[in-house]
């Protein structure tokens, strides 16, 4: 049987990336070298750099194959109560070590290379946004957000404050911060039941 270049390469490409993925958990991300996932892949560390351009591609790639195809936010019906959820679940992120250190070094990479940070914007940052923007289209839908709030902005209103504090170190990141941030957007959008008369 004659073998097939492009199954062998898209082999080669799920075995880098399983052993960027392991090695990310073993060593964390400043550890981290393409020689060593290259060994672990059991492949030359030259057609890792035929693919990508350094270890941030890598584990960019890495993690994005990892992220369900779909994401939906859940839908109870209660607004704040399923944002209050997305937003604990952003804090828990940002509180796990391993997974705060890996956020903080692919930011730093992609302040370096503008491709790279457009790949990051679309490929993980973006999908979840728009999750989020979703949920908020169903509720305005259903007449809990006003018809003419800004969704996109409204996206931005609930998670800058928790990137501003994680990216500063300004204060603690906790679910009464992020419960308080859902409160003050929510209080925002909500329609007004004033009448005029």
């Amino acid at each position: 049987m004659t073998p097939q270049p492009t199954r062998r390469n898209e082999q080669s490409r799920r075995a880098i990336l399983a052993a960027a993925l392991e090695l990310l958990t073993e060593t964390g991300y400043p550890a981290l070298t393409v020689e060593a996932i290259a060994a672990r892949a059991g492949v030359g560390k030259q057609t890792i750099y035929r693919w990508w351009r350094g270890k941030g591609a890598v584990i960019l790639d890495a993690l994005a194959d990892d992220m369900p195809e779909v994401i939906a936010l859940p839908d109870t019906g209660d607004l704040r109560a399923d944002l209050c959820q997305v937003l604990r679940a952003t804090v828990a992120e940002f509180a796990d070590p391993r997974l705060s250190a890996t956020t903080r070094a692919i930011t730093i990479e992609t302040l370096a290379d503008e491709d790279l940070g457009g790949q990051a914007r679309d490929r993980l940052l973006r999908p979840q946004l728009n999750a989020v923007r979703d949920r908020l289209e169903a509720a305005r839908e259903a007449g809990q957000v006003r018809p003419d709030a800004a969704l996109d902005q409204v996206v931005e209103l609930l998670f800058g404050p928790l990137y501003h504090r994680w990216l500063l170190r300004n204060g603690p990141l906790t679910d009464d911060y992020a419960d308080g941030i859902v409160d003050l957007v929510v209080a925002a959008v909500t329609p007004s039941t004033r009448t005029s008369g």
